[in-house]
């Protein structure tokens, strides 16, 4: 997500009324964005923590989103809402539900 400075509070305002759609749908579960002033970390399962993220993963920077829809293209479609609101492409993943969680 690259955006000239005086973009951004366009971009915020565009992103939160689609937000608010998702919300006033139904559909909305969760978002939110991602706090680049805390530095990334991974952390094994024995506790030990190292900085940085994976050497193969590209930066994460803006946030998410988490809408529970009934369809494939439903997805594409609010996530191309998204993306025009964010002026910038949105990756789509599916959860799988895990009916214990």
């Amino acid at each position: 997500m690259v955006l000239r400075d005086d973009e951004w509070e366009a971009v915020g305002r565009d992103a939160r009324a689609v937000i608010a759609e998702a919300k006033a749908a139904g559909v909305y579960v969760f978002a939110g964005g991602i706090d680049e002033s805390v530095p990334v970390v991974r952390v094994s399962g024995e506790g030990k923590v190292q900085q940085g993220g994976y050497a193969s993963a590209q930066p994460l920077n803006g946030g998410f989103a988490v809408l529970e829809l009934a369809s494939r293209d439903d997805a594409e479609v609010w996530a191309a809402r998204i993306a025009k609101a964010c002026r910038c492409d949105q990756e789509l993943r599916v959860f799988v539900f895990d009916a214990v969680s």
